[in-house]
């Protein structure tokens, strides 16, 4: 049962670590003052398919500052043949499998002197021809194209369901290949002391680090220790261990003293991880009256020649809506390219821009209005598992969300709604964003001074994971928030999961919960067996706190505070610890996250280009622990689907297997230029079923659904449908 309102948790308080970001005190990894520390500067590969014949290092080793140069040659330590470790190429032979791939690490003095050390480094190499094309891998069947086991979902009669429409939609969307670019690159300081190994590393996973990099090396994961105060960003990229974290400690072993890798923005693309290209077949049918008769999404997408990973695109399509008749499929295309990863909302993003177009196409068919299309085709219950939702206000949010937007204002046809020499558009699109929970700890100490310090080895990728925590302790605590002090980023904390699929609010804050109501449970135990409290053998049940003080509930006046209790225990302090896992509710119910996603777009009917000049999401993300914080993830969520629609593209030349713009100038993000006014709002429905918070998680809903709707809106303004992203003017001209 979500516990009653608070008067802390969902309000916009300040971030508790805001003053240390904008003063420059919160260090980040790379920050942190190490004594002695060497720095490495990584060696990419300039093939994409091949192998190294020679690398001559004589130049760079004599260079002035230089501790050394490591390469397959020379590698710096024995590794425990891992899997993982395998494909992380960590310097074992001379192959090369991908374009960037890290071939070697100079350690120097300095950055300075370990740059130009690189640069003098002489390889030459024996290329291969690199197959790095997955729309001819695709288009011609090749041998490197699989099926995923067990991705081929059916549900009804799909044929049955196809030849029962009356309006029929069978297109082709594609996705580009796009590439994280978090304010802070990887960073990484490596230390040991004796056989244990401190790495102070920018990562969305403490505890994942720890044990893959102790796996890895051959160590026992206590031997591993993983700090990450504060991350700049990571978007999913930062959840998986690459090869420059490990060859850093691998070199600092070598070398018996610190070493720090930072990675450039170039070196950000290839090694370590991006969101992979897609192609995504669509069919849709549909009666007269727009109910949906049969639901196909076949979907083929790259990954590496020597590791799989497959981004669920098919997601949204099985549960989204209701159709009797359903039929997805995956096939993953083989190619010689790094190993993609998670890229924010992986599978829900990407998914969404397909069965999202298509069913505005559907509607334009039907003659339809977008939104009635889709009401008409609600889901009372979760298509997929057939469970009952836990909660799901799509209906209000379509209608809360159209008439913040003044949706009424739309003219139905194409090209028909214009200011001067500007075509106005307006989209919509529904969001969906699966809800993940995995089990967290956390522990909480009460001090004599009266205040609480909360810890759990979590970490904030900068989405505000301080200042909830901090929240949901001074709640149950019943404490000012002020009095709270939480800390996180250390595997010498209670173990916390990863952050990624919107996932800590929801595991590691009913565990920061669960830990602050035992403490209270713990202080009201004590008082009443402490012959010099008065409580002294009351009755526990009916002691209750408030403001860092215990009272009876029948004598109000009778008083203590938490200060005065624990100031006589033995060790002046009282600590619980709390573990929490996923509850019988979440097994019994679907629990997602839903939302409706409304873009106005302005394009010039001259030159193409192409502006988001008003954006409107209306979402049930269930209880919202922060206003503000959890509004700063919808603008940055919104703003990066303008990305994905707009500008964002890693583009391989297939000649050479190569990435050709990885850089700012030739990877285009949106800045504040680019971006209009975006006004996100929650329903703040509070989820019964999800967890004692009721909160199911925001951080990815944001921009699911938004390349839609934006590839909507410009078909509206201008009559062109675009299937492919980035839509970019050559593609309108």
């Amino acid at each position: 049962m979500v516990d009653k309102q608070s008067s802390v948790i969902g309000k916009p308080i300040d971030r508790v670590e805001g003053r240390l970001k904008v003063t420059g005190k919160a260090k980040y990894a790379a920050e942190i003052a190490t004594e002695n520390v060497a720095v490495g500067v990584v060696i990419q590969s300039t093939i994409a398919l091949g192998h190294i014949e020679k690398i001559d290092r004589r130049a760079a080793e004599g260079s002035a500052g230089v501790l050394a140069v490591f390469t397959h040659e020379n590698r710096p330590m024995t590794l425990t043949e891992t899997k993982e470790g395998k494909n992380l190429f960590l310097l074992q032979d001379d192959q090369i499998r991908y374009d960037g791939q890290i071939i070697g690490l100079v350690v120097a003095e300095s950055f300075e002197q370990a740059e130009h050390a690189a640069s003098l480094l002489e390889i030459s190499y024996k290329p291969e021809h690199a197959n790095t094309d997955v729309e001819k891998c695709a288009n011609e069947k090749q041998k490197n194209l699989i099926e995923v086991k067990d991705s081929h979902y059916k549900r009804g009669d799909f044929a049955s369901g196809k030849a029962a429409a009356v309006a029929l939609i069978e297109e082709t969307y594609r996705t580009p290949t796009e590439t994280h670019n978090p304010m802070e690159p990887f960073s990484t300081i490596a230390s040991w002391e004796g056989d244990s190994l401190t790495l102070h590393d920018s990562t969305q996973a403490v505890f994942s680090v720890r044990q893959n990099v102790a796996t890895i090396l051959g160590l026992a994961a206590d031997k591993v220790r993983v700090v990450s105060s504060y991350t700049g960003g990571g978007f999913g990229c930062k959840l998986s261990v690459w090869a420059p974290l490990v060859v850093a400690a691998m070199a600092a072993r070598k070398l018996d003293r610190p070493v720090k890798v930072v990675l450039s923005r170039h070196q950000m693309f290839g090694p370590v991880g991006f969101r992979p290209a897609t192609i995504q077949a669509i069919t849709l049918g549909a009666k007269g009256d727009g109910t949906l008769t049969a639901m196909g999404h076949h979907a083929v997408q790259e990954t590496s020649s020597f590791a799989d990973f497959m981004e669920e695109v098919t997601i949204c399509t099985k549960s989204t809506y209701a159709c009797a008749n359903v039929d997805t499929q995956h096939h993953l295309a083989h190619l010689d390219i790094g190993k993609p990863t998670w890229m924010r909302a992986p599978g829900h993003a990407t998914g969404s821009f397909a069965i999202e177009s298509a069913m505005d196409e559907l509607a334009y068919k039907l003659k339809m209005d977008p939104i009635e299309l889709r009401i008409k085709n609600y889901a009372d219950k979760d298509p997929d598992s057939g469970l009952p939702w836990s909660s799901n206000s799509l209906r209000e949010c379509y209608k809360q969300g159209a008439q913040r937007f003044a949706w009424e204002k739309r003219n139905p046809q194409p090209c028909s709604m214009r200011d001067g020499n500007q075509l106005i558009g307006m989209g919509v699109a529904t969001a969906l964003h699966s809800y993940w929970r995995n089990p967290a700890s956390a522990s909480v100490q009460l001090l004599a001074d009266g205040t609480a310090i909360v810890q759990s080895g979590s970490q904030d990728i900068g989405t505000g994971t301080y200042t909830i925590m901090t929240q949901i302790a001074a709640d149950k605590l019943s404490l000012p928030v002020e009095k709270v002090s939480f800390r996180l980023g250390d595997s010498n904390m209670p173990k916390a999961p990863m952050s990624g699929g919107s996932t800590t609010a929801v595991s590691v804050g009913p565990a920061v919960a669960q830990a602050s109501m035992d403490a209270i449970t713990k202080l009201k135990q004590l008082a009443v067996g402490d012959k010099k409290s008065v409580f002294f053998n009351a009755d526990a049940s009916k002691i209750e706190a408030k403001d860092g003080m215990l009272f009876l509930s029948s004598q109000p006046s009778k008083t203590e505070s938490y200060a005065s209790i624990v100031s006589r225990t033995r060790s002046k302090s009282l600590k619980v610890e709390a573990n929490t896992d996923v509850g019988e509710n979440e097994k019994n119910y679907s629990i997602n996250t839903f939302g409706a996603q409304f873009a106005e777009v302005r394009v010039d009917a001259d030159l193409g280009i192409i502006a988001v000049a008003r954006f409107v999401g209306a979402y049930d993300a269930g209880r919202i622990l922060n206003a503000k914080t959890a509004r700063s993830q919808m603008l940055g969520g919104i703003t990066f689907g303008i990305g994905m629609a707009l500008t964002e593209h890693t583009i391989i030349d297939h000649n050479f297997g190569r990435i050709i713009n990885s850089d700012f100038a030739e990877y285009h993000i949106p800045v504040h230029a680019d971006i209009g006014a975006i006004d996100p709002f929650f329903l703040d429905t509070k989820d019964e079923q999800a967890n004692i918070l009721g909160a199911k998680g925001v951080g990815e809903l944001g921009i699911t659904g938004v390349a839609a709707a934006i590839a909507n809106a410009i078909y509206h303004a201008t009559g062109k449908r675009i299937r492919d992203l980035p839509i970019t003017i050559d593609k309108l001209l």
